[in-house]
């Protein structure tokens, strides 16, 4: 398969024959990293960008043609539209965080949660699938780390990192939108 040029691998990747997706992962995953790196200075983010990206290129495969260009152009794309929405989600978040610490208005409960914050946070953990729900139960609740996650489900850390990080991202928004 190594002899294949990236634009045949991605074309079949296209086609349906995915396990070709991981001699593309070989060959661009420390470059992207690196890239990534450069662009964030965290490593941690860095190694989510690029396992995200490798997500998005499978998603997006249909939108491949080798006809336009070639395959390296369009995942570099693909790795900036990437990096733009990470920028903007956390421009966001610091945002956030920002108007939280100038607010006057917030504070501190002497009892610190109620009974009701704890209830709705039940009910949306009930609300999730049993996949995202047993993730952030062995995360948080049960304070496993990543890698005995990864041991126990036999899957990369990095898989496990992405995973509860979608995971929390939906309790967080089933938790205010009750």
């Amino acid at each position: 398969m190594s002899q294949l040029t990236d634009e045949q691998l991605m074309n079949s990747v296209k086609e349906g024959a995915l396990s070709h997706l991981s001699e593309l992962f070989d060959r661009y995953h420390i470059v992207l990293y690196n890239f990534f790196l450069r662009l964030t200075g965290d490593r941690s983010a860095s190694e989510d960008l690029t396992q995200n990206l490798f997500y998005r290129v499978l998603r997006y495969r249909h939108t491949f043609n080798d006809s336009n260009g070639r395959f390296k152009p369009w995942l570099y794309q693909l790795a900036r539209n990437l990096h733009a929405d990470y920028c903007k989600k956390e421009r966001k978040a610091a945002e956030v965080l920002k108007h939280i610490e100038q607010s006057p208005d917030i504070t501190e409960n002497e009892e610190g949660y109620q009974e009701d914050d704890f209830e709705k946070l039940r009910t949306a953990l009930g609300s999730l699938g049993p996949v995202n729900r047993e993730l952030i139960v062995l995360s948080r609740f049960e304070g496993l780390k990543y890698a005995e996650i990864a041991q126990l489900k036999d899957i990369s850390v990095g898989s496990v990192k992405v995973q509860v990080h979608r995971a929390i991202k939906e309790l967080k928004n089933i938790y205010f939108n009750l």
